[in-house]
């Protein structure tokens, strides 16, 4: 039963290189997805080819080469965190990206390929949204389609309301603050979304906040000493308040000193927490007269984070007989 049985790990994606050529290969990939982006498709198509693409591959690459190794992180964190969870389940291990490589359908013809029968999808988004998890549903969904013999399929919605999550997440930032001070104001950043897709029904938001103050009491952060904000908006539009650029600005111009922040809703490190985070938000905050931004680094392949994912997949590996 085992050996026909595989759990796959999902994030979202990287380019292949740190070049203006795969930037621009892996974002006119992910920004076509009309998960992503909610317009107009012969709108958004020129958009996309006029405007975003000669105007963001070079810089965008410029910002990945300034956070690649041997390879992009979150293409190195999301391997290892698989590795170390293949220790832990005695079923196959796989990962994937929705976008670029090695892509999630070319997982899954892998697995087909070696007949495993039962596939369980895990996408590494805590909270879901219809940008990220649902995207990996049209994924597998496509891929379904064009399969004679289709195995078993179940996709994990998510798992911010798992105590385990939680209480990692919590572990993570009161080991950092026993190590680096307590005396820091906490910012919990997680990645945004247009606020119109909010209006439209994705919950995303409240998932977010809900995970802050879970987090937030599990790590006896006490009120007025933290905050969830959202980063990474992209155009004019609004998108869901409040913004973490905004946050730590008005919060060194009140006098706030020193902050550290966490993002809960990264399971691996990558341009969001590496760059804009650690590099793009720090120096703003020391520009609006704060003196310190720490980073509390992602979960990543560390080993309770890897307990959380085994803890996830127990029960449905359970009803498939394997234990």
């Amino acid at each position: 039963m085992a050996s026909k049985t595989a759990v796959v790990i999902v994030n979202l994606g990287t380019p292949d290189e740190a070049t203006p050529a795969a930037v621009r290969r892996y974002l006119k990939e992910f920004l076509s997805d009309p998960r992503v982006i909610e317009m107009p498709r012969w709108i958004w198509f020129w958009i996309l080819r006029l405007v975003i693409l000669p105007l963001r591959a070079k810089p965008v690459a410029k910002l990945y080469a300034e956070i690649w190794d041997e390879d992009s992180p979150i293409r190195s964190i999301t391997k290892q965190q698989a590795e170390a969870l293949a220790k832990q389940l005695p079923v196959t291990v796989a990962w994937g990206m929705t976008y670029g490589e090695p892509s999630l359908r070319s997982v899954l013809d892998q697995l087909h390929q070696e007949g495993k029968e039962r596939i369980l999808i895990l996408p590494l988004y805590p909270q879901y949204s219809a940008t990220t998890n649902a995207a990996i549903a049209d994924v597998v969904a496509d891929w379904v389609k064009e399969q004679r013999e289709v195995p078993e399929i179940i996709q994990v919605k998510d798992y911010w309301q798992q105590p385990s999550w939680v209480q990692a997440v919590a572990n993570s930032i009161t080991a950092y603050r026993a190590e680096h001070g307590d005396d820091a104001r906490v910012l919990m950043s997680f990645h945004g979304i247009p606020q119109s897709y909010a209006d439209k029904g994705d919950r995303y938001g409240e998932r977010c906040l809900q995970s802050g103050e879970a987090i937030a009491a599990a790590a006896g952060l006490q009120e007025g000493t933290w905050i969830s904000a959202f980063q990474s908006r992209f155009g004019r539009n609004p998108w869901l308040p409040p913004y973490t650029d905004k946050t730590l600005e008005q919060w060194a111009q009140e006098g706030v000193k020193k902050v550290q922040v966490v993002c809960p809703g990264f399971s691996a490190d990558c341009l969001e927490t590496l760059e804009e985070i650690c590099v793009e938000n720090r120096d703003l905050f020391l520009q609006a007269g704060g003196e310190d931004l720490q980073y509390i680094p992602a979960l990543n392949a560390n080993e309770e984070h890897i307990d959380v994912f085994a803890t996830i997949c127990a029960p449905y590996l359970k009803a498939w007989g394997i234990e």
